[in-house]
């Protein structure tokens, strides 16, 4: 039988030098590495909700026609600045212009009958005052007896007749004045009809829209044109409706707008008091500056912000990445080590950490190039 220790000797040494390797040393003569510590610290960090919007012009007009009729003239095109009062789209007036005519000729008409109106009433007026004074005297007479009941009575009848006359001929100078009046209605609403021919601007601003071109037939209430107040816009965000609650008219936010190089503070000026059924939204409108970048359509972003909560924060620059994994030189009893952490937020300045850090414990920062785990370091005060 052959002895089986000779064969268990060498499987030992194998397996004791298949064992865990010694961990790295460093040379323990080697100067150690300065650094720069700063402490890991609990702030307050606002809470932001950010909603996205657009911005919309706080003024807009459709431009459209009062009458219909063909478009003659188009003088403005989309991006034009405009003037208050200043012309934009010509109509064919034509037919207006004629009815124009056809009223100033019949109040013409009713002022050509004035004179002989005046000059009936005047006569009617003579003869009246004549029949007046006939009277008087006959009555004098007849209380005297020295006339007949029979003369009495037609000197009676003759006032009636001249008073009769005479209202006759007041009723119909009434009657011409009415009917001045009525043609003077009639021009003035011709040539406020005959204006709409002539549509122009409301108020100073840019054209951001035009939906007509000569020839057209343009009808009441079918859109020209369309008209912003220049410099007066406004972000309109939508938030949902369970956010509502925290935010208020008057409430500062931080918008930021493409094309605009810096963010803007600004403040809530209106919220639709209407959910929008199918996004569960409100609409919220904040009021922006004057600024030139400003356009009407412009994508923004606004960010609320919501009370506050407890963060634990190091320096921006102090984590590294490498692939999807962050962390940190931390300085432990002189020795540097590395520590994985998991990043929040960011702000200017501040990174959130979420985990892998406690509060006070000291990450190195500035990183050395030269700086590896386990090394020794010396910390600058």
């Amino acid at each position: 039988m052959t002895d089986c220790r000779f064969f268990l000797i060498p499987l030992v040494i194998g397996l004791a030098g298949c064992g865990d390797k010694p961990k790295e040393k460093f040379d323990d003569s080697a100067p150690p590495v300065v650094v720069s510590v700063v402490a890991a610290s609990a702030e307050t960090w606002p809470t932001i909700y950010e909603a996205t919007g657009s911005v919309r012009a706080r003024t807009s007009a459709v431009i459209s026609s009062q009458l219909m009729g063909y478009v003659r003239e188009v003088k403005v095109s989309p991006g034009d600045l405009v003037r208050a009062g200043q012309l934009l789209v010509t109509l064919d007036t034509r037919d207006l212009d004629a009815n124009a005519r056809r009223a100033e000729a019949a109040r013409e008409e009713v002022r050509t009958s004035l004179p002989e109106a005046n000059s009936s009433v005047g006569a009617a007026k003579a003869n009246l005052d004549l029949a007046q004074t006939t009277f008087r005297r006959m009555q004098e007479l007849f209380q005297k007896t020295s006339i007949s009941n029979q003369e009495f009575d037609e000197a009676s009848a003759k006032l009636k007749a001249a008073e009769a006359a005479y209202e006759m001929v007041r009723a119909r100078r009434t009657q011409v004045d009415s009917k001045l009046a009525q043609s003077e209605q009639e021009v003035r609403a011709a040539d406020i009809t005959r204006s709409y021919g002539s549509v122009s601007a409301p108020f100073s601003g840019v054209v951001t829209a035009r939906t007509v071109e000569p020839g057209s037939l343009a009808m009441p209430g079918t859109p020209l044109l369309t008209i912003e107040r220049e410099g007066a816009f406004r972000l309109e965000a939508a938030i949902e409706e369970s956010r509502l609650a925290a935010i208020k008219v008057g409430q500062p936010v931080t918008i930021t707008l493409d094309g605009v190089d810096h963010a803007i503070n600004a403040r809530v000026s209106e919220i639709v008091p209407t959910v929008e059924a199918a996004s569960r939204s409100y609409l919220v409108k904040i009021d922006l500056p004057e600024l030139p970048a400003i356009r009407s359509g412009v994508f923004g972003r606004v960010a609320f912000r919501l009370g506050g909560r407890p963060v634990l924060v190091i320096p921006a620059g102090a984590a590294s990445e490498r692939g999807q994994l962050q962390s940190v030189m931390v300085a432990e009893n002189g020795i540097a080590h590395t520590r994985l952490i998991t990043e929040g937020q960011r702000s200017t300045d501040r990174t959130e950490v979420l985990s892998g850090l406690a509060a006070g414990e000291k990450v190195i920062f500035p990183v050395p190039q030269n700086l590896s785990d386990g090394a020794r370091i010396e910390v600058r005060r």
